[in-house]
């Protein structure tokens, strides 16, 4: 399943990441993506956990102990009610999970992309209407100004 070590969390918490990352994105036949517990994807999700990892384990901790033994159905419920519950901890776990796996290389050929780092070449970005920013642009600045005269 990864180095759970590596990444601080325990055993139990790392086969609740594992379950909990497969029941977000399952596997596609369809489209031929494999399901975000993948080993190679959960290495990624455990490299990944950086700043998030405190959120990440809230969020384990909050489906409770029994959550990697509970029968398929009834952990994915429990899955479900969790991530529909708004809690603070959601957001975090939503990022690390899906950065990880939109960045595996079977998901971006899946998706059409070419399966490389989006730098140097880039990826193409429609233009967009710039006046969006006016708000942001006529806003008070809100940070101290440290440049130095």
């Amino acid at each position: 399943m990864g180095n759970d070590q590596d990444a601080g969390l325990s055993p139990a918490q790392s086969k609740a990441l594992h379950r909990l990352a497969g029941i977000m994105i399952p596997a596609d036949a369809d489209y031929a993506v494999p399901p975000a517990n993948d080993p190679a994807i959960f290495a990624d999700i455990l490299r990944s956990l950086g700043g998030d990892r405190t959120l990440v384990l809230a969020a384990i901790d909050a489906l409770g102990p029994d959550f990697p033994d509970l029968a398929d159905a009834q952990a994915e419920a429990a899955a479900m009610a969790f991530l529909a519950s708004g809690h603070a901890s959601i957001t975090a776990l939503s990022r690390t999970v899906l950065q990880c796996y939109y960045r595996d290389d079977r998901v971006l050929i899946a998706l059409g992309m070419e399966a490389r780092a989006p730098f140097p070449k880039g990826h193409v970005v429609p233009q967009g209407d710039w006046s969006l920013l006016d708000a942001v642009k006529q806003r008070t600045p809100f940070w101290r100004d440290d440049r130095r005269a």
